[in-house]
């Protein structure tokens, strides 16, 4: 999926990405979106063809899902060049997602993450959740003080890109019915590369 693209029609948006492939592809009454990615983050997105399959993806997602990998661009330097970040997240009433080392002050949240290249304002980031919390890249590059390019909302003072730095570039599953491994991959667009080059 393409940065700024919604899943689905509504909230302000007429037509989401749903509504085009079902336009498309008339067969494919049933499609439906297995996991979410933020409007403004691209990569992989993983629908389903039919009901079954959808609800037994969705049931057993966490036990299913082997690898969730992103790459971040972020501002400045961070200080551990690797690391794993584990809190609690909540959100307000606002939509605003908080970030509290408290446990249990929300859903458990784990991030690890690693720098892959620097240059002198701004850092490229491996990263691989252990949990698929909202927003949670986003809230965690913040606590580390390296908020994600272009993310205003969780406290960014440069858009270089004119869109959210993160990019979902793999989603590793067991399928469901069959158990066999499955590995999908998008490839991190040119226009997140050009910080660093």
């Amino acid at each position: 999926e393409p940065a700024g693209v919604a899943v689905h029609g509504g909230s302000g948006v007429s037509f989401g990405v749903i509504e085009q492939l079902r336009q498309a592809r008339p067969q494919a009454r049933f499609l439906e979106l297995v996991h979410r990615l933020d409007r403004d983050t691209s990569g992989v997105l993983l629908f389903a063809k039919n009901e079954r399959m959808q609800k037994a993806l969705q049931d057993n997602w966490d036990s299913l899902v082997l690898q969730r990998c992103y790459v971040a661009a972020v501002e400045g330097h961070l200080k551990e060049k690797s690391g794993r970040i584990h809190s609690w997240l909540r959100q307000t009433s606002t939509l605003l997602v908080y970030s509290s080392k408290n446990v249990g002050d929300g859903l458990e949240a784990i991030t690890n993450y690693q720098v892959i290249e620097e240059t002198a304002n701004y850092s490229l980031v491996n990263i691989q959740l252990e949990t698929g919390r909202k927003n949670q890249i986003r809230v965690h590059m913040k606590e580390l003080g390296n908020p994600v390019v272009g993310d205003k909302k969780y406290g960014a003072k440069t858009d270089p890109l004119k869109r959210l730095g993160l990019h979902a570039y793999k989603l590793e599953l067991i399928h469901p019915f069959s158990d066999k491994r499955m590995c999908f991959e998008a490839e991190v667009p040119d226009v997140l590369k050009v910080l660093f080059k």
